[in-house]
């Protein structure tokens, strides 16, 4: 919301030591009742002489590619003029926008316009231009670069005259974030109220005007459905001069506002919807047909809105219709064709309150926002119509000529929110402070309740507090607390830190979780924290079956993007995801993780309870939110690609692979302190041929490899793509972990290399070695496959390093070969392995 200062502080009895408010006062002051600031915006600076001028003549050079002009411009009272006070100017200008007899604003040398760009007398185009005729941006009114400023004629204003004083360039425009709950400040007269509140000064309602009877109903509407539209009014008004032109106050208001002018009609409704709050739309009566009705759009309807474009309309749309069918998407946009025309002079102004759920819909279902569409998506004061009306219906009679037409047609039925009961100290037991008596009941009064002070039947003061019309949010005493204490100022607030209760420290749980996430980082993987909703397409991009369980997500009902509306059980998703935009800004070698939760929902879900939130829940309430909520366990997961040792004058860089992955796990099952089994299978994702399923103590945690090239492909990820996920959860929590046992003697280093059948898993003889070694085997590692003719058909060469150590003793050579032939002999037993010679 950008709105001036001058025209906010119109509504303001300013006091004499507040007559001065600068545009940073007033920013300070909304921000102490809570509203955000986003951008104080001083007007210009210009400087120097600008003033109005009267064009006299314009001869048009048609010796150029484009329109260029060649106008005289009278800048001062002829009997008045001499050399340094000239009667007119002459200045080259290239907008055609207006005619002979306009009065214009003239920077003449020696002006200086915002931007610090100077003003001088210059030859161009063949001719010497002696100023520059201004657009409302060159001056800083707006953004508006669309033609010359053209000022309304007013036998007040005279060529000459100073146009910084005329046009208030010495204003400032204050933008505003306005929240959801605060609907009532998207207008002046919701801010002024603020500002108000926040100076303790008087507030002036322009919406407190002599709003006449309904005598009669001025054009016949028809609401059937109430549930989308509450309240429905229209008044008419004939004879209105097209040619009016729109008073400059207006103009430059909506300019400044960053809404454009269109004609006095349409810039009189935006005018009253920034003042008042209230949207409007006008109609050419001529262009209706019958009367109004309100309604829910039929399937296969189109409506052509005032921008040009055919739209669609949903049977979810509400919609403003007469006997032709849609004229108007309600709250939203009107209709092309009852558009109010340059030559219009019956119009009908309607005013009305929508559903704010089903504006929002349509907004983000046609794309279409606008000015109204945001006010009512954050509630309209239901009170306002016939105000707005009146308010309208006298501007187009006192600018325009226009007559009123008796009669008013007022349809629905707007609830007026319900009385709240506040114990009166509610407040300072909230803030933990005493505030002076009368505080409370005063400031409610200032955000327009009305309240009455009684006692509960315990004797126990009370106020009930009526909010107004415009304040649907107050319907809680924790509401007018807040109203109290933020227009109090949070900095009364006493700010005391409760006392921390002793600890327990972390669980065991955390602890593995802290344990796994600095294990990853010290093994050169970078932690993310990828998006957690998921678009349900994912899933045929990663091949999955239609029957997999993984496809069964939680929908969320508003999600922050609608293509992702679910949320994921597994966490590659959005791994995947983080890796890609890296991939798309540079990055090349990359080693990702991310530890978090899943969703996983349950079978046979119970209803959510409703749980009262005066006292802690019970056991048994927990235990039945517990049971209504998806299971979320934790999970730990990783994404490579590119190398995973990089290039350099060291040599090649080792491309990351399957094993990489696996190694990942290794790493995650250490961290934890369990032992992890790797043994092959098959699952989508990950390639048949490259995927290890991981298993703790015989039940599998998770899987690890390279992604299937398909899925790469689908979801254009870098070439051989690997990843792991694992869940924690899963794994046993190891509480005590032994300390390690470090030896001063030296070890014994053997090599082995055994040949078995090429479907022994490699990970089952490395076990039966290890159990077979006892405890002088320190380690062992794999470091070598081999297959070929040497080893056999249908067999292959399994070689490790194997480093013997006793802790009392230097071992002998002999020692460690016995305890070796050992190891080798269980891996004989249990897989039929044979030394190779």
């Amino acid at each position: 919301m950008r709105i001036p200062v001058s025209w906010l502080v119109q509504q303001l009895e300013l006091t004499e030591d507040l007559r001065d408010l600068t545009p940073t006062q007033i920013a300070d002051a909304f921000v102490r009742v809570g509203l955000e600031v986003e951008e104080v915006s001083p007007l210009g600076p210009v400087t120097g002489p600008v003033v109005v001028g009267r064009v006299a003549e314009i001869e048009v050079l048609t010796e150029f590619k484009k329109p260029i002009r060649f106008c005289t411009v009278e800048i001062g009272d002829p009997e008045d003029a001499d050399d340094e006070n000239p009667a007119t100017t002459q200045v080259v200008c290239g907008a055609t926008n207006f005619v002979e007899g306009d009065l214009v604003v003239v920077a003449m040398p020696g002006a200086v316009l915002p931007g610090d760009f100077t003003i001088a007398a210059r030859k161009t185009y063949g001719r010497v231009s002696n100023g520059m005729i201004c657009a409302a941006d060159e001056l800083g009114l707006g953004g508006d670069h669309s033609g010359i400023l053209v000022l309304p004629s007013d036998d007040d204003v005279a060529p000459g005259d100073d146009a910084i004083s005329l046009l208030g360039l010495d204003d400032a425009v204050i933008e505003l974030s306005i929240t959801p709950d605060r609907g009532y400040c998207f207008s002046q007269r919701g801010l002024a109220r603020e500002l108000a509140c926040a100076l303790n000064l008087g507030y002036i309602d322009p919406a407190a005007i002599e709003v006449p009877g309904a005598d009669g109903r001025s054009v016949p509407v028809t609401i059937e459905d109430p549930t989308a539209c509450t309240r429905f009014a229209v008044r008419r008004v004939t004879g209105v001069d097209p040619t009016a032109p729109t008073p400059w106050h207006i103009r430059r208001t909506l300019m400044l506002a960053g809404i454009r002018s269109i004609s006095l009609a349409v810039d009189i409704t935006n005018y009253v919807m920034l003042e008042l709050g209230q949207p409007m739309h006008a109609y050419d009566t001529s262009r209706l047909r019958g009367g109004l009705t309100v309604r829910r759009a039929r399937a296969g309807e189109k409506l052509v809105t005032l921008d040009d474009v055919e739209r669609v309309l949903d049977p979810d749309d509400v919609v403003v219709c007469d006997e032709s069918g849609p004229v108007g998407l309600a709250g939203v946009m009107g209709g092309a064709s009852t558009e109010v025309r340059p030559d219009s002079t019956d119009i009908v102004l309607e005013a009305a309150i929508w559903n704010p759920a089903s504006i929002a819909r349509a907004v983000r279902r046609h794309k279409l926002p606008s000015e109204a569409s945001r006010r009512y998506e954050r509630v309209v004061d239901p009170a306002l119509p016939p105000v707005a009306l009146e308010r309208a219906a006298r501007m187009l009679r006192d600018y325009g000529e226009g007559r009123i037409q008796p009669g008013r047609t007022d349809e629905g039925n707007p609830v007026a929110p319900d009385p709240v009961v506040m114990a009166m100290d509610l407040p300072d037991r909230v803030a933990g402070a005493r505030y002076a008596r009368g505080v409370t009941a005063s400031r409610l009064q200032k955000i327009g309740c009305r309240v009455e002070v009684g006692a509960a039947e315990d004797g126990t003061p009370v106020v009930t507090a009526f909010p107004p019309t415009w304040r649907a949010d107050l319907v809680q005493p924790a509401d007018l607390v807040e109203e109290v204490l933020r227009l109090q100022g949070y900095d009364t607030v006493p700010s005391v830190l409760p006392p921390a209760p002793a600890g327990r420290g972390l669980s065991s749980a955390q602890r593995r979780r802290r344990a796994v996430s600095r294990s990853l980082a010290e093994h050169g993987y970078v932690e993310v924290l990828p998006f957690p909703f998921i678009p349900p397409t994912v899933w045929d991009a990663f091949g999955l079956a239609a029957d997999d369980v993984r496809r069964k997500t939680v929908r969320v009902l508003n999600p922050l993007e609608a293509e992702r509306s679910e949320l994921a059980t597994t966490l590659l998703p959005g791994l995947l995801d983080t890796l890609v935009r890296n991939v798309s800004r540079g990055a090349r070698d990359l080693s990702l993780f991310h530890i978090g939760q899943v969703v996983l929902p349950r079978t046979g879900a119970v209803p959510m309870p409703e749980v009262a939130v005066a006292s802690r829940p019970s056991d048994a309430e927990v235990a039945s939110l517990d049971a209504a909520l998806p299971a979320q366990p934790t999970h730990a997961a990783v994404v490579l690609a590119g190398n995973r040792q990089r290039a350099g004058w060291w040599g090649a860089g080792e491309p990351a692979g399957w094993a990489d992955a696996v190694q990942a796990a290794r790493v995650v099952a250490e961290a934890a302190g369990v032992t992890l089994t790797v043994t092959a299978d098959a699952l989508a994702p990950w390639h048949p041929g490259r995927c290890a399923r991981l298993s703790v103590g015989g039940f599998p945690v998770g899987h690890a490899g390279e992604l299937h090239p398909k899925v790469v492909e689908a979801l254009g990820l870098p070439k051989r793509t690997c990843a792991m996920e694992i869940d924690l959860d899963l794994l046993p929590l190891v509480d005590r972990k032994p300390v390690p046992q470090v030896s001063p003697y030296p070890p014994v280093l053997l090599d082995v290399a055994l040949v078995v059948d090429a479907d022994v898993p490699a990970a089952e003889l490395t076990l039966a070695l290890r159990e077979g070694g006892g405890e002088l085997l320190e380690d062992l590692s794999l470091f070598d496959v081999f297959t070929g003719e040497q080893v056999g058909e249908g067999k292959r060469s399994l070689a490790y390093s194997l480093r013997f150590r006793a802790p009392d003793r230097t071992l002998t050579v002999e020692e460690a070969t016995a305890v070796r032939d050992t190891a080798v002999a269980a891996a004989t037993e249990r897989h039929g392995a044979a030394l190779r010679s």
